[in-house]
């Protein structure tokens, strides 16, 4: 469910129509409501009720200080996979001791700034970045609290481009590793064990993939335990996926999710953590575009519109779908016909959706990319010297930048001289 409907033969964000906001700021822009961000993390922590569980939002999914600020308030902790994540989410005031960072990559540097800020715990993924985080750790005096993040080898059944669980993944540790690592990481300074981690992919759409790796993880704990070690947490990531087609196929509400888990880890007497992203914020944001032409072409007729694939790239990376609305209401009879939507930018996969049939609209239009939350303007990038699209919260009927457009000044003065061209 989210917020974004028809009042008076517009589309609103809440009680907010699109055109006020088109007007206000320019197109493209993202939008954002606070009651869907509100609702899908309530939801997704009621399906747990009294359980002792963290819900760690993953920033990566939308890294807006605005946004995270508006999940920590309702008691979201963090999950982050790199330095600045981490400096956004202390900025945004979730508390460094329900932080977890995660990553394949972490630096060196990276692991004495989640030191300092005293973070709850780090995810290891493998033997090398084990081995420096005991060095960083003992060299400040410091005891890193870790879990080692395990492959399970388990196809979650989504795209290849955001499947993790693997074993042609790079994420995690083979599982029949996972054993002597935890007798390794027991031996180490620097170091104290406190549980496991998992997480198989993103968009997953169906249950049995979670339990597939889940039940792995069980047996994991419990033999871990039986070697000797505390296992007092289980981090089993995030992943469950989001509708992003009107009338496609439904994935698992969290409701079905969380009693799976709660099957599952009957009487294991871990602290349950997870790291939902998209599932909050997938919904919870739209892509406002305006168009710009109407292009009859010899094989198909193209809608030109001024948002790009730097401002929304996952259907050029991911093949992605998005819903498209015209943000004025057409009537109920009203004749659809094909088109391809696509921006400027210079590239054949500028393209948003193919053969798509939609409305009439002509050049003035607007109309909204659905389920454009997560992963939007997180990867939009500048492009043909395209400006970031700027950012925009609702609340109820009201709104606001919460980042704005930058200038053409501003995008040239982030580029300096050579030294001889001064």
């Amino acid at each position: 469910m989210h917020h974004f409907g028809y009042q008076n033969g517009v589309l609103t964000a809440e009680d907010v129509p699109l055109s006020k906001i088109a007007q206000a700021v320019g197109t493209p822009f993202y939008c954002y409501s606070t009651a869907t961000l509100t609702r899908h993390f309530q939801v997704f922590s009621d399906a747990f009720g009294t359980a002792d569980a963290l819900i760690a939002y993953s920033v990566k999914a939308n890294s807006n200080l605005a946004v995270v600020k508006t999940l920590g308030d309702l008691g979201a902790g963090a999950d982050v996979v790199s330095e600045g994540e981490l400096r956004r989410a202390l900025a945004a005031g979730i508390p460094a001791g329900k932080i977890v960072f995660s990553g394949v990559g972490k630096t060196r540097k990276e692991m004495a700034a989640a030191l300092e800020a005293g973070i709850y715990q780090f995810n290891v993924e493998s033997e090398p970045e084990l081995l420096a985080l005991s060095e960083v750790a003992s060299s400040r005096n410091q005891v890193a609290p870790i879990t080692l993040r395990v492959n399970p080898d388990v196809d979650a059944r989504t795209h290849a481009k955001i499947t993790t669980g693997k074993a042609e993944n790079k994420f995690g540790i083979a599982w029949d590793q996972a054993r002597p690592l935890y007798q390794k990481a027991a031996g180490l300074p620097g170091t104290k064990i406190v549980g496991l981690d998992m997480h198989i992919g993103s968009q997953i759409t169906d249950l049995a993939p979670f339990e597939a790796a889940f039940s792995k993880a069980v047996e994991l704990v419990k033999a871990l335990r039986s070697d000797g070690h505390n296992i007092d947490r289980l981090d089993l990531g995030g992943g469950l996926g989001i509708p992003y087609e009107q009338d496609g196929d439904s994935p698992p509400d969290p409701g079905a999710y969380a009693q799976l888990i709660r099957q599952l880890t009957d009487g294991l007497g871990v602290q349950l953590i997870f790291e939902p992203g998209r599932m909050i914020v997938g919904n919870a944001g739209i892509l406002v575009s305006e168009v710009i032409y109407l292009k009859a072409g010899e094989a198909r007729n193209f809608l030109i519109v001024d948002a790009a694939m730097n401002d929304l790239i996952r259907p050029a990376l991911y093949e992605a779908h998005h819903d498209i609305l015209p943000v004025r209401e057409p009537a109920a009879d009203v004749t659809l016909s094909p088109f391809d939507v696509v921006g400027p930018v210079c590239e054949t996969g500028d393209t948003f959706a193919r053969e798509r049939d939609l409305p009439p609209c002509g050049a003035g239009d607007l109309i909204a990319f659905m389920s454009a939350g997560a992963y939007g303007a997180v990867q939009a990038g500048e492009y043909n010297t395209r400006p970031l699209v700027p950012e925009v919260m609702v609340n109820g009927s009201d709104f606001s930048v919460i980042r704005p457009r930058p200038s053409y000044d501003d995008i040239l003065s982030a580029d300096a001289w050579a030294a001889w061209q001064q």
